[in-house]
């Protein structure tokens, strides 16, 4: 994961910020916990202001765009958390469990650090539906499935689950790769591709192509013109809570 992020991760930053609206149902699944450790944390987005929390996060790029005023960081993975048992009260990952080369080792780590909670933001590799995906760049799907945890795996590697659907506002501010489903323009944009880690693992040339043209054309609008009237779409995007 840390060798990705060096490589993708200079202008990680700039499209990748933290949306209101996400980080106030990441607040909410991590209730009244009162520390947080923070696994695969990236720049920072989501960590908590109203309570301690201890950063782990294995690119040194990364740790670099860290805010001088944020969390305490540790250069570690999520393999192997420097944490005692028990040692904070939640543990939190946010959309980075699918990079981990060893799915089981990582979520076991962080159950074992966790006295209280584990929250998971991640994407439920059953979901269908993107346009982006059944319309353009199928490859997407085809690399991110098999890496993303399934929800009965997540359930065998931590214990009884609660599953929390997290539609994606039409404007969110955080540039993954489904924030811009009402913006399709966005998608033939270099630098917004270049903050969204499946877009590096593929030759996206003709499908983003092909939507230039639909957009020109008008074909793009007269086949998902519908979305445009839409404030949200659940696109696949859960947390997911085990409590002690």
């Amino acid at each position: 994961m840390g060798q990705l992020y060096d490589e993708i991760g200079p202008d990680y930053r700039t499209h990748r910020r933290p949306d209101p609206r996400i980080a106030a149902a990441i607040l909410h699944a991590l209730g009244a916990a009162e520390s947080v450790l923070n696994v695969g944390a990236g720049a920072g987005s989501y960590e908590p202001t109203d309570r301690p929390v201890v950063a782990v996060e294995p690119s040194p790029l990364m740790i670099r765009q860290r805010r001088p005023d944020g969390a305490p960081v540790v250069q570690a993975s999520a393999l192997d958390l420097p944490f005692r048992d028990a040692a904070l009260a939640a543990a939190l990952a946010v959309l980075t469990v699918h990079h981990w080369p060893d799915r089981a080792r990582g979520l076991a780590e962080m159950k074992r650090v966790a006295r209280e909670r584990v929250v998971i933001l991640t994407w439920d590799p059953a979901s269908r539906g993107f346009w982006l995906v059944d319309d353009y760049l199928p490859q997407l799907v085809e690399i991110d499935r098999p890496i993303f945890p399934t929800l009965d795996e997540l359930r065998a590697a931590l214990g009884p689950l609660e599953i929390v659907r997290l539609p994606i506002p039409h404007d969110c501010l955080d540039g993954f790769l489904g924030a811009y489903w009402r913006r399709p323009r966005a998608y033939l944009d270099a630098g917004v591709r270049s903050a969204i880690s499946t877009f590096s693992k593929l030759d996206a040339g003709t499908g983003l192509a092909r939507l230039r043209a639909d957009l020109e054309d008008g074909t793009w609008e007269r086949r998902h013109g519908r979305l445009l009237d839409a404030s949200e779409l659940d696109l696949g995007y859960r947390l997911v809570i085990h409590a002690r």
